[in-house]
């Protein structure tokens, strides 16, 4: 199902987690402005899915993940180099392209 067909909270994020999926990723990526989606978009997004999904429903902040991707990518990124994927605060849009709850995080540290 196309996410525009789906349903979503005020904010775009899905409201049944079971409705995601990769194209319905690239779906909201795209209505994100964010175009098709890198593998290191895919490491931050299936990273933050497994820590919701299998670690009671833990949403990292963007320390959390800059150490997170160190370990997956093999160099140590920035917080800047998260925004360069995901703009609009990665753990906000990050979390709404990975189909998961909006985080009502203040973001960072």
């Amino acid at each position: 199902m196309a996410y525009a067909d789906l349903e979503k909270t005020a904010n775009g994020f899905l409201v049944n987690m079971s409705d995601w999926d990769e194209a319905v990723a690239q779906e909201i990526a795209d209505a994100e402005k964010l175009g098709a989606l890198s593998q290191r978009h895919w490491d931050l997004i299936n990273f933050l899915r497994d820590e919701y999904i299998n670690n009671n429903a833990n949403q990292p902040n963007e320390r959390h993940m800059v150490k997170a991707m160190a370990d997956i990518w093999g160099e140590k990124p920035t917080t800047k180099d998260l925004y360069d994927l995901f703009p609009m605060q990665p753990s906000k849009q990050a979390t709404k392209v990975g189909g998961l709850p909006e985080t009502k995080r203040k973001g960072g540290y």
